[in-house]
């Protein structure tokens, strides 16, 4: 495979953002009557919207408001511009990337703000990646549709059999594979079973992407 681009999911991948999404929704659906654990939200909702999360939670009986996503939100960002930090080995292997001329973006089921609220706390990142930023939401094809890849990579000219996707859930794994691109599942702290299940190759480390694309 002559890989010529590089598509990142964004959450878990280039920023640490899970951990501290999860014990938010947790305290907030507790709140609400929805006792869960992080395991729990994991399985329902890694990789997921939002609203599908709210719209989950009701089923199980959180009651949760129409205004809450908006609200959740709202914390979220200031959250995720507070407290954001970087994957190790993300710059790095940018740096890897330019130096062979493999192009990137990234490809994410979060809001257009939750990029620029949890990329934009690392200015440097952040003017490498602004102009190469795919939202499901703001876009209206979330994953598992294939949609938000192939946007990216005909943003960047590159054909989906060239591509090489990093995730680190289900449903992006599935969106990969549906649009006939190459995926990394990065799961470096184990837990890759649905990862496995969408037919991605697991890494455990970004380190070990150069290798896995032939620049070794």
């Amino acid at each position: 495979m002559n890989v010529k681009a590089v598509l990142f999911d964004c959450d878990g991948v280039l920023v640490d953002s899970e951990p501290m999404t999860f014990l938010a929704l947790q305290e907030d659906l507790a709140a609400h009557g929805l006792d869960l654990t992080i395991p729990q939200m994991e399985r329902l909702f890694l990789g997921g919207t939002l609203e599908r999360v709210q719209q989950v939670a009701n089923d199980m009986g959180a009651g949760l408001g129409p205004g809450w996503c908006e609200d959740f939100y709202a914390r979220l960002y200031a959250m995720l511009r507070d407290r954001a930090e970087l994957m190790p080995g993300v710059e790095a292997l940018l740096d890897r990337l330019d130096a062979a001329g493999i192009a990137y973006a990234v490809g994410s089921n979060g809001r257009g703000a939750k990029m620029a609220a949890s990329l934009g706390r690392h200015p440097a990142l952040w003017a490498r990646l602004q102009d190469r930023l795919f939202s499901g939401q703001d876009l209206g094809c979330p994953k598992p549709a294939p949609d938000l890849y192939l946007r990216a990579a005909a943003f960047l000219g590159v054909a989906p059999a060239d591509c090489v996707v990093i995730e680190d859930s289900g449903p992006g794994a599935m969106a990969a594979q549906a649009a006939g691109m190459r995926c990394l599942g990065y799961a470096p702290h184990g837990g890759a079973e649905a990862l496995i299940a969408a037919g991605a190759e697991i890494i455990t480390d970004l380190r070990q992407i150069p290798e896995r694309i032939g620049l070794a």
